[in-house]
């Protein structure tokens, strides 16, 4: 039997009254005459404070996306949305959530900020996890199963027929996070929604977009937990700056796909170049913006790689990743630069 999400949600959060900003009180009315947030009258329109609920916007990602409005969470960068699970969901020092492991770092950052048990199950050699498992580490106080697939670090697509059984079999909330999806074949979780009620989607601006600046992030759920979310977030969570630079973007989505279609040429070329260095053991499958190298020696390749003023990821002391570098794919210049310092490592 599934929980309700009543019975998912913290008694104080479900009963909560959320603060009501003075942009709520007048809906569906036409004003030209705004007394009533204490705003400057002048320097317009950055003396204003900005749409709450990001009406305007999401109804532009909805129509991208192939949801309504109403299932749509913008936040401060996916993060915040991460963030607000916990806060949602999760007692501190009495529930858990279960996620895989290596992963991205913020799930547990944000498991520790709230005080909340963070339960790892390590993946297997291909990076990939069995529902079994995850639900094996799961017990009575266990809120939320965190995914992310595209995974990071490990650039791989989760198995996609293990994430329907977690949603199915799983009486809590599962989060997917796909803020690689763009860059992957396999179709979004986020056309499942109405098929499964304990299911929340994150995507982002930063990566296929190229808006990490805008710190603009999106959670896909159902119409009940988008309301949870709303209830407990900042009133004016997203500013104008990016709300603005969001429309704009999505004005730009040709142009966005042909960056897409670019990168992934340029993935298979840097993948294939890169495992013909003397210094690569392993070039691991990728379905992101980026792929993981096994190498020789990562920390010393890392340092080397600094010196000629080349950033990448060393993930040498990540689980199931020694020896690794995490590496973005860049324009053609930039790979290129990184494979000329590559090969003249010594």
């Amino acid at each position: 039997m599934k929980k309700t999400l009543e019975q998912l949600t913290r008694p104080n959060v479900w009963a909560l009254k959320p603060y009501s900003s003075a942009r709520d009180e007048y809906k569906g009315v036409t004003a030209s005459v705004f007394l009533d947030a204490n705003e400057s009258p002048y320097n317009a329109p950055l003396n204003r404070y900005p749409d709450p609920l990001q009406l305007q916007l999401k109804a532009e990602i909805a129509k991208i996306k192939g949801v309504t409005p109403e299932h749509i969470f913008l936040g401060n960068g996916s993060d915040e949305a991460i963030d607000l699970v916990f806060r949602a969901f999760c007692e501190p020092r009495k529930d858990n959530v279960v996620a895989i492991d290596p992963t991205y770092g913020m799930y547990q950052v944000c498991a520790d900020v709230n005080d909340v048990d963070y339960r790892k199950v390590l993946l297997d050699a291909d990076f990939q996890f069995k529902a079994d498992d995850l639900l094996a580490a799961a017990d009575e106080h266990t809120k939320a199963i965190f995914l992310c697939s595209p995974n990071n670090p490990t650039g791989n697509n989760l198995l996609a027929d293990e994430i329907h059984k977690l949603l199915e079999q799983f009486d809590g909330l599962v989060i997917v996070d796909e803020a690689y999806c763009d860059f992957s074949e396999a179709p979004s979780f986020a056309t499942q929604l109405q098929r499964y009620p304990n299911l929340i989607v994150l995507q982002t601006f930063s990566k296929a977009w190229g808006c990490a600046a805008i710190r603009l992030g999106m959670a896909f759920a159902s119409e009940a937990i988008i309301a949870l979310f709303n209830k407990i977030k900042y009133p004016y969570n997203v500013n104008l700056l990016t709300q603005q630079q969001a429309l704009e973007m999505l004005r730009r989505s040709p142009e966005v796909g042909c960056w897409v279609a670019t990168l992934k040429a340029e993935r298979a070329y840097l993948m294939e170049e890169f495992s013909k260095l003397s210094l690569t053991k392993h070039v691991y499958p990728s379905d992101a913006n980026f792929f993981l190298a096994r190498v020789t020696d990562a920390v010393s390749i890392y340092n080397y790689l600094v010196s000629r003023g080349i950033i990448v990821r060393n993930r040498n002391s990540v689980s199931l990743c020694g020896n690794c570098l995490r590496i973005t794919i860049g324009i053609r210049s930039e790979n290129e630069a990184l494979l000329k310092a590559l090969r003249e490592y010594k």
